[in-house]
């Protein structure tokens, strides 16, 4: 029998930016999206560009019901998405919010009722207004903590009905790697200081607290969560020096949910301000607000990484945060490490740590796909890499339950293809449904079910059960 509990939330995660495209309809503002053409790495352009894949995404925009059905016959019982904040307020920081914007993500949650899918919605998905980012240089500025509660209390209002789920900032951890698409921080990283930096993690982990009092206020029966890019460090070598090296870089993402999760600065961010001259700004209200805390922890698991003390290591490929290449371990097309019980293990750790509920929402295998034409003259994608790539990590979730884990749910990342966040492209594919879209911006948009489709139907309705141990 399966270890997964009956009101286990199986669905899938997309974000706004990466599919819903219509960047300049209806009102919307522009976002640091719509000028990053080339990925996480890029400098932002003055306007958007027509190599921006992400200016038309997957057209979600308009054929949001037909991948909500879609998903509903996959049968997901929750769907992850994101609300672009400049679809709401177009610069960032107006009074009142644009009305096409906030109905339409009235339609989206409308359709998704239909089906009897909960929304999971994350209010900040890597897609700061631009204005924002260009005029007050992002979460550097302290101005933007008012802008986003303004922002948050708007749509919890307006939509406390109809989520019951949310998200605060996607992979709030990102920041110090990625500050323009993370934070806003139009600053160039390299010119970026160590106390710009962690003023403006400050005033993101402040916003963040504020949104979830007001989520408290407005939506009595609702759960808000942190997001963090979970990614689990070991030592390259049992050598003391590594092991410490390991935990420095762990502390690096745990500094976020620790204050999220307990409501306050742990102990060893002592001596990283005093080694690095930072001097943060702490109103008195900041401390107060910093004690609502989350009511669960929410994370990305794509891969594990290695630390050393020792010179010299290259840095693999990986999501965002990098590190050493783990010798015992494969790595897909693109250099991801692929580590299936990393993921039990940081469940383990997350829950050790915390003691309060786990959501995996987003976990999946970027790779490039082929569209086949069958017998019977329909199309799909044999995917069976990506069947044994998810049908391992989910073995190793039912193992963290086993452990006595407490965890929500489980979204696959791209449940649809979408584009790419890290490099942009739209042939890393992580989707169990093939979107008929190219890199070069040809293709019709025509949707098909991959083979992983009818595979993760089936682990849905077992709950668990048809996975392959």
């Amino acid at each position: 029998m399966s270890n997964f509990p009956k009101d286990f939330l199986w669905g899938g995660a997309i974000a706004a930016n990466q599919a819903e495209g219509a960047y300049n309809l209806d009102g919307k503002g522009l976002s640091v999206q719509d000028v990053a053409p080339k990925g996480w790495k890029d400098r932002p352009t003055e306007e958007p560009t027509e190599d921006n894949l992400k200016l038309v995404g997957i057209d979600f925009y308009h054929r949001y019901k037909e991948d909500i059905k879609l998903f509903a016959e996959m049968g997901f019982k929750v769907f992850r998405l994101s609300i672009a904040w400049s679809r709401i307020f177009p610069k960032g920081d107006e009074l009142e919010p644009n009305e096409a914007g906030l109905a339409f993500y009235d339609n989206v949650f409308d359709e998704c009722a239909k089906y009897g899918i909960e929304p999971l919605v994350t209010l900040s998905h890597y897609e700061t207004p631009l204005y924002l980012s260009k005029t007050y240089d992002g979460w550097k500025s302290r101005e933007l903590i008012g802008f986003f509660e303004h922002y948050a209390r708007t749509v919890f209002n307006r939509y406390k009905d109809k989520v019951k789920y949310w998200i605060t900032f996607n992979e709030i951890n990102s920041i110090s790697h990625a500050p323009l698409l993370s934070g806003g921080i139009y600053t160039p990283l390299a010119e970026l200081s160590q106390q710009d930096l962690y003023q403006a993690m400050h005033h993101e982990l402040v916003a963040s607290a504020k949104a979830v009092k007001a989520c408290h206020e407005i939506i009595p029966n609702g759960q808000i969560g942190c997001m963090i890019l979970g990614m689990p460090v070991y030592p390259l070598t049992p050598a003391p020096k590594d092991v410490l090296k390991s935990l420095a870089a762990e502390r690096d993402n745990y500094y976020f949910s620790d204050i999220q999760v307990r409501g306050y600065y742990p102990t060893y961010t002592n001596r990283i301000f005093k080694e690095n001259n930072i001097q943060l700004e702490i109103l008195e209200d900041d401390i107060e607000s910093l004690k609502h805390t989350v009511d669960f922890i929410s994370f990305s698991y794509y891969m594990s990484t290695c630390e050393s003390a020792e010179p010299g290591h290259e840095t693999g490929e990986g999501n965002i945060l990098g590190g050493i290449p783990n010798p015992y371990l494969e790595a897909s097309e693109w250099g991801w490490q692929i580590d299936p019980e990393g993921l039990r293990y940081y469940l383990n750790n997350l829950y050790d740590r915390y003691q309060k509920p786990l959501f995996i929402v987003e976990n999946g295998l970027g790779a490039v796909d082929e569209l086949v034409e069958l017998a019977d003259g329909t199309k799909t994608v044999q995917d069976d890499y990506r069947i044994q790539y998810m049908n391992d990590h989910l073995v190793q979730v039912e193992e963290a339950l086993e452990d006595g884990v407490e965890i929500m749910g489980y979204t696959s990342w791209g449940c649809i293809d979408l584009v790419s966040f890290t490099t942009a492209e739209l042939k890393k594919r992580y989707g169990m449904i093939y979107v008929d879209r190219n890199d070069d911006g040809s293709g019709t948009l025509e949707r098909f079910k991959k083979k992983s489709f009818n595979w993760y139907k089936k682990v849905i309705e077992t709950n668990g059960d048809s996975l392959k141990k």
